[in-house]
């Protein structure tokens, strides 16, 4: 029908419908239309015009500049490749300053990326859409201009048109905090010279197949967390307290994120000092709960960050990270691991580390061994605590002591294997133990005393660490046989810090254990490192309590020894009763028919002999005693000997002979590696030396020893250098 007043127009027959070219856009084909019409469209799925993307957050304040890093960056990302993609992914402990690293980067180069920037922050994903790489390409398509009502449900048709839409531009990603390697490989654009920053706590290396660089971030050095903390709380307070400022440092290990919540509490309590604040870390046990800082609305710790690695961790991975909390010691091998985690096999520890180094919860020292970050093993040591039975980290560092006494004991009788000892180490008592002595690193070694010292002073702190461990635990047993066995490596080179602690924990652990001889050898080994610190009445306190001990335990080749080291402080204060304490000694061992004593007595006597003016008496029993040593292979004592033969040629006026002594002396105490002996022999070269380059290298070479050692002979070398 039609309207009022209109002519019928006939139905349309024959009608066709054609639509010559290319139209672009929306598009309407009609017939007959009657009436007011209303036509409403909707803009496509394509990127609007002009769109760029800029997503990037700004760098935090106070980000300090990791020159080394950024520009590592440039020639990695910066000037694009029309072959493809290029991809970078960092990788490091929560914390480190991942994610302030891409993002000053990607500032600083806005102008290289015409097509702009886009950030997807997968945390975020993950806190509320479990952080599925769909709804990461959701992200990215919005960002080229995609409205939601034209993105695709599936997941292959939005990587389609993700690809599509990037084609044409060169743009950079930044992909934060990813897990896995398909939230980064599905999210390449295609556009030539694009590039993708990616960071994640896991080291993703199968990226690699995908061309991606691999990247580690490591902490601040302590300028950078200095100028970190400047940026946060101001110079002036740094400047007021310089030193506290650098112990704060410390403590925080130089991880960005525990400085900027340091800086964070300083810049809120303006009343509180650095030195208070390192004063509160300087505990162990709550360091971890006191880097924190509250707001109304949230607190924020370095405890929070690091749960979510571990949280991410497997099964046996994370049972491993809580072990390894309770390993004494700044670095670990396999063996130890193992070890510590009752693990026959180190293949299965192994496989555990692994994950832990993935996941940047472990890292790779320069020597190939591994250590946690100080704060991560705070948090390892904390979680053990509240999820493992009570009674487990003393059990961890017992069998950690087992494992280091076997291994010590060892390197101890490949140095010297006729020296006294009264530990009888018979060998592995099973299980852990076993493992220990199947990977000792002196084991097949061509010259396995040389070896096993290399060993003792690679794990010098390590093993210093076990023993404090251990007192702790009272596992008094173990720790004295240790100590003793420590001892070999302060013959050789003198830490008398070191040596003097070991000692003192292993004397006060026999003490505990009620083994009297035990206490009578530590006590007496404990007076040359007193002695060579210059706390001679402590050093003759100890032996008088070793004498007595050594006559109560009935042990003839302990008086003997207890007799030398008392001959030893004699030889500093009266020289008629350091001889008379070597004759003793001497008359001892030739009792038990101890050859080794024996020479030893003759080489001490010897040298109190030269001191008091009998020179010719002297040289003979040197002489015999370096003889001796010959016999027994004892190359050490026997340089030792001949250095003496020197000096007492020195007091007997034949200085050219002397010379000769010395200089052949300090090259095979070298050789042996008896540093301590060699600066000596070199300090009594250079007085008989005219050459004044020779007597300088000399000198040079003692002091380093000596400052090496910590001893206070350095300061009169250094001295005689200067002067001359």
């Amino acid at each position: 029908m039609s309207r009022q007043g209109e002519p019928e127009r006939p139905a349309a027959t024959g009608i066709t419908n054609s639509l010559p070219g290319h139209v672009e856009g929306q598009l309407v084909q009609a017939g007959i239309v009657h009436g007011g019409i209303t036509f409403n469209y909707h803009e496509g799925q394509g990127a609007r015009p002009g769109r760029r993307p800029d997503q990037v957050p700004r760098p935090p304040r106070g980000f300090v500049n990791r020159q080394r890093v950024l520009a590592e960056l440039d020639d990695l990302l910066g000037y694009g490749d029309a072959a493809g993609c290029r991809i970078g992914v960092f990788s490091g402990l929560p914390g480190i300053g991942k994610t302030a690293v891409v993002c000053q980067w990607a500032h600083n180069n806005q102008r290289r990326f015409p097509g702009g920037q886009i950030f997807v922050d997968f945390a975020g994903l993950r806190s509320g859409a479990g952080g599925d790489v769909s709804e990461a390409l959701a992200v990215c398509l919005r960002a080229l201009g995609v409205r939601d009502q034209y993105l695709p449900a599936s997941l292959a048709d939005r990587a389609a048109l993700y690809r599509d839409l990037s084609a044409e531009q060169r743009m950079l990603v930044v992909l934060d905090d990813v897990t896995r390697p398909a939230q980064v490989n599905t999210l390449l654009p295609q556009g030539a010279g694009s590039a993708v920053l990616a960071t994640s706590t896991w080291r993703l290396g199968e990226l690699v197949l995908d061309g991606a660089v691999l990247l580690q971030l490591d902490v601040l050095d302590a300028d950078s967390a200095l100028e970190l903390l400047s940026a946060l709380c101001g110079r002036q307070r740094i400047a007021d307290e310089p030193e506290a400022a650098e112990r704060l440092v410390e403590l925080c290990g130089g991880l960005p994120v525990a400085l900027r919540i340091c800086g964070a509490r300083l810049l809120i309590h303006r009343r509180l000092t650095i030195g208070s604040l390192v004063a509160e870390l300087s505990d162990e046990q709550s360091r971890l709960s006191r880097i924190a800082v509250s707001s109304a609305h949230e607190e924020r710790t370095v405890s929070a960050a690091l749960e979510l690695a571990y949280r991410d961790l497997p099964e046996a991975a994370a049972r491993m990270y809580r072990v390894l909390g309770h390993v004494p010691g700044l670095s670990f091998d396999t063996a130890v691991a193992a070890v510590a985690a009752g693990m026959r096999s180190t293949a299965e520890a192994q496989e555990a580390l692994d994950v832990l180094e993935a996941s940047s919860l472990l890292s790779v020292t320069d020597d190939r061994r591994y250590a946690l970050h100080g704060l991560v093993r705070l948090h390892a040591r904390d979680t053990a605590c509240a999820l493992d039975p009570p009674g487990t980290e003393r059990e961890t560092v017992g069998r950690i002591t087992g494992h280091y006494l076997v291994l010590t004991g060892s390197a101890d009788r490949a140095v010297r294997a006729d020296r006294l000892r009264i530990a009888e180490l018979l060998g592995p008592a099973g299980g852990a133990a076993d493992l220990a002595a199947a990977s000792g690193p002196f084991a097949a070694a061509t010259d396995p005393g040389a070896d096993a010292i290399s060993w003792l002073e690679a794990e010098r702190t390590n093993i210093l660490a076990v023993l404090r461990a251990a007192s702790g635990f009272a596992l008094h047993r173990p720790v004295w046989q240790l100590a003793e066995a420590f001892t070999v490596l302060f013959f050789h080179h003198r830490h008398l810090a070191d040596w003097r602690e070991s000692l003192e924990l292993g004397a006060e652990a026999a003490r505990l254990d009620g083994n009297a001889a035990a206490e009578a050898r530590l006590r007496s080994l404990l007076s040359r490192p007193l002695l060579d610190l210059r706390q001679d009445a402590r050093a003759k306190a100890e032996l008088d309590i070793a004498e007595q001990l050594a006559v109560e335990s009935g042990h003839v080749v302990l008086q003997a020894s207890v007799q030398e080291f008392l001959g030893r402080y004699w030889d500093l204060h009266d020289r008629a009763r350091a001889v008379d304490a070597y004759r003793t000694s001497l008359a001892l061992n030739i009792e038990a028919e101890e050859e080794r004593g024996e020479a030893l007595a003759r080489y001490f006597l010897g040298c109190a002999q030269s001191a008091a003016g009998e020179h010719a008496t002297a040289l003979i029993a040197l002489d015999r005693a370096r003889e001796t040593f010959l016999a027994l292979g004892d190359e050490r004592m026997a340089a030792r000997a001949l250095a003496d033969t020197g000096r007492a040629l020195v007091r007997s006026g034949d200085l050219a002979e002397a010379a000769v002594a010395l200089s052949r002396a300090a090259d095979d105490l070298h050789r042996g590696g008896a540093s301590h002996y060699e600066a000596q022999a070199l300090e009594d070269l250079a007085d008989l030396l005219d050459d004044p380059v020779e007597i300088r290298r000399c000198l040079r070479r003692a002091l380093t020893i000596y400052e090496e050692g910590g001893s206070p002979r350095a300061a009169e070398v250094l001295a005689r250098l200067t002067a001359g």
